[in-house]
């Protein structure tokens, strides 16, 4: 049980005159919690449902790679469970998508100082073919020294680009030194270079490089990219800084095979008046194919819904609440893409993500009429409890969501949590189910269910004014 503080009056005010009188102690009665108390302290104490997803896609699941097999079998997983825990309108909404998968993937330093290093290929890499790619490095300390070589000048070369991503706990860096991966690869394309290695866009020292798409641009051939586990990346740096030619061998083996099935899988909490418009939720059910998808984003998939799931145990809300698990956002955000145009015509009010992990929620965001000021203020206060305080930038949702908040300028809500740690598992070997705390998942759904019950029960106006 969790604790709650005693409201104790002056004991002087319940004195007797007289000291031989007997001493009266009043406790004013604490008030009973509301409905809406008492349903987030029940998820942040006792919520299993969160927990038991992500267990049950990682254990009976495992890596969810877009366009792929098992990213099939996780939809035809998911259905079964969201049916099972009640919801409304479960199914399975496919799309086709080209697909790119992983062959074998090796790298050596070959001179002046041989050794192996850990080497995985980005998604839309280019193969160097069943004999690899031999060549002399090229050292980019950063992304921007790379764009200022002149186009050509890296004919028969491996490009290395290096960065400096640091641990934020809002995920700022990867914003600022991902492009490394986003498009570093198309830049070396364009400059010539034969392939490219880079640094891992992440903040681990383990020996586990972190994958991720990467795309060329129209016209450019594929080269063959890689992301160095960030302990080799920085021995590449110490064999470059002694002043001799380094010379690498790589082996991508990647290939695309075509367009392939993908889908989103919807689910519905429905609510009680149809003119209100809807809430969309989401997370995306793809991961990565190195580990077992774990936070990135069955953790996500998990937290919307158990705090859908809790939701219901109110009574019906006034607002339908739909659940979207995407599919393929690892690998180009067609999930979300295919949601925003097959559901442009129907009412959405306001939508929401979890898809950073399952670290603590800190913070929340806004972007809501003035109207609705009063909801905020609700939501504040019942998110208090939990230690998460608002901010004063506007939210701005997430990948999955912007394609319908783009076509109906929808009210936003970021429930922002911890990634202080995230990007020591981003993408990695090590996103697997062991690295999620069970205390913290729960702290997640009361924060999410809590959010829920206010807004899925507001009667105003959630999308924001248009901007003059």
């Amino acid at each position: 049980m969790r604790d709650r503080t005693l409201s104790v009056q002056p004991m002087t005010k319940y004195l007797a005159l007289s000291i031989a009188a007997p001493v009266l102690l009043l406790v004013t009665p604490v008030s009973a919690a509301s409905p809406l108390e008492t349903l987030r302290d029940k998820a942040l104490d006792a919520d299993e449902v969160a927990y038991d997803i992500v267990e049950g896609l990682t254990t009976e699941i495992g890596p969810r790679q877009a366009g792929t097999e098992a990213e099939a079998r996780a939809r035809t997983w998911s259905v079964a469970k969201l049916k099972a825990l009640g919801f409304n309108n479960v199914r399975i909404e496919e799309y086709q998508m080209p697909t790119w998968v992983r062959g074998e993937e090796t790298a050596e330093v070959v001179a002046p100082f041989p050794q192996k290093l850990a080497v995985t290929a980005l998604g839309n890499s280019g193969s160097t073919g069943e004999v690899g790619l031999e060549a002399e490095i090229v050292f980019f300390p950063t992304l921007d020294a790379l764009r200022a070589v002149p186009d050509g000048s890296l004919n028969g070369k491996i490009a290395f680009v290096s960065h400096a991503m640091k641990r934020t706990q809002d995920g700022s860096s990867y914003g600022a030194f991902g492009p490394a991966r986003f498009v570093g690869p198309n830049i070396a394309a364009k400059k010539g270079a034969s392939a490219i290695v880079i640094r891992s866009a992440g903040t681990d020292y383990h020996r586990n490089p972190h994958t991720g798409n990467t795309n060329f641009d129209a016209g450019v051939t594929p080269i063959p990219a890689g992301a160095l586990s960030i302990p080799d990346a920085e021995n590449l740096e110490r064999m470059l800084a002694r002043g001799k030619p380094v010379r690498m061998k790589l082996k991508l083996t990647p290939q695309n095979i075509g367009v392939q099935t993908s889908g989103n899988v919807l689910a519905e909490v429905k609510g009680s008046n149809p003119k209100l418009p809807m809430i969309v939720i989401a997370c995306h059910l793809d991961s990565w194919d190195l580990g077992t998808g774990a936070i990135d984003d069955a953790a996500g998939c998990g937290i919307i819904a158990a705090a859908a799931k809790h939701l219901q145990s109110m009574g019906q809300p006034k607002r339908t609440v739909r659940l979207l698990w995407a599919g393929a956002e690892e690998v180009g955000i067609w999930g979300g893409k295919d949601y925003g145009a097959k559901h442009a015509d129907e009412a959405h009010a306001m939508a929401m993500e979890s898809d950073f992990g399952a670290g603590k929620i800190w913070a929340v965001d806004f972007k809501l009429p003035d109207s609705a000021k009063e909801l905020k203020a609700k939501i504040i206060s019942a998110l208090a409890p939990l230690g998460v305080v608002p901010r004063q930038q506007p939210a701005g949702g997430g990948a999955d969501i912007a394609a319908i908040i783009t076509a109906q300028k929808l009210g936003i809500i970021d429930l922002q949590q911890d990634g202080t740690r995230y990007f020591d598992l981003h993408h990695t070997p090590d996103d697997t189910l062991d690295k999620v705390d069970k205390a913290e998942l729960r702290q997640n759904v009361a924060a999410w269910v809590a959010t829920l019950a206010l807004v899925a029960n507001y009667e105003g106006e959630l999308k924001p004014e248009p901007a003059i």
